[in-house]
């Protein structure tokens, strides 16, 4: 578990230098654009991206410390201070609050990568280093996505952070879907990735979830492993999506799949 943790810190350290560098280059108009995040201008996805590093700090110094989560009450306070900063504040805060957290995630030791719990608050039981920053690290790379793909609707996930997510997501993906959406109407469908190349099951059923790859199936789905996080996480809208992606059968279409995936 020790090199999962590895590489999900050099996941967010290469994440932070490059979200980090395209935000110093922003002009005040860039930080008031709409973002890829529909409800979001580019400085408030600085700003979730920022307070979450700073509540995240805490909770890691609270699990080093044996003080423990740091609770709802201390969450409610960052976010209002950071809702109250102006767009260049968001953006500096940002630069800095990140680093915080990545750097504090570095300096842990061997060991401590490997033995550290950290309770998050949200979950039923503390959780290691790989989980806390792969959780992380899934928030991250799609709000820098959020923020990249304002100026280039052709931006992709990090290629350092897309193989890390899946695991993250199989936790997610009951909690992110809508399964009536599809008004009663149930499916398996295989899907296939490339880059990294994964084969498996998506059931459409009572609820929905990831199987192995059916030896038959309503449908397949093909497309780059990074369109399918961001199709699960609901950045799936069609100029975001490449030509590469592909569904057959006339089950299930990529629209339908766009409502059981709404985002959040």
């Amino acid at each position: 578990m020790t090199e999962r943790a590895d590489q999900t810190i050099n996941a967010l350290r290469s994440g932070h230098d490059a979200l980090a560098e395209l935000v110093r280059g922003f002009a005040a108009d860039d930080l008031t654009r709409p973002s890829a995040a529909s409800e979001w201008d580019v400085s408030q996805v600085l700003s979730h991206l920022g307070s979450g590093a700073e509540i995240g700090l805490a909770t890691l110094e609270g699990a080093l410390n044996g003080t423990g989560n740091p609770g709802g009450d201390f969450n409610k306070t960052v976010w209002a201070r950071w809702d109250a900063m102006s767009p260049a504040e968001r953006a500096e805060g940002f630069l800095t609050a990140d680093e915080a957290l990545v750097r504090r995630y570095e300096d842990l030791d061997a060991r401590t990568r490997a033995d550290l719990r950290i309770d998050l608050g949200f979950l039923p039981a503390p959780v290691d280093v790989a989980t806390s920053g792969g959780l992380r690290l899934n928030e991250f790379a799609h709000h820098s996505w959020d923020v990249e793909a304002t100026f280039d609707p052709a931006a992709t996930l990090a290629p350092a952070a897309t193989e890390l997510l899946f695991d993250t997501l199989a936790i997610l993906i009951g909690h992110v879907s809508r399964i009536d959406a599809l008004d009663g109407r149930r499916a398996t469908l295989a899907v296939r990735l490339t880059s990294p190349e994964r084969s498996f099951g998506l059931a459409l059923h009572d609820a929905v979830a990831l199987t192995d790859e059916p030896s038959e199936s309503d449908g397949v789905l093909t497309a780059p492993a990074e369109w399918w996080l961001r199709l699960v996480t609901g950045r799936h809208a069609p100029r975001y999506t490449p030509s590469t992606v592909a569904l057959t059968g006339d089950t299930i279409t990529l629209d339908d799949l766009r409502r059981v995936f709404p985002g959040f």
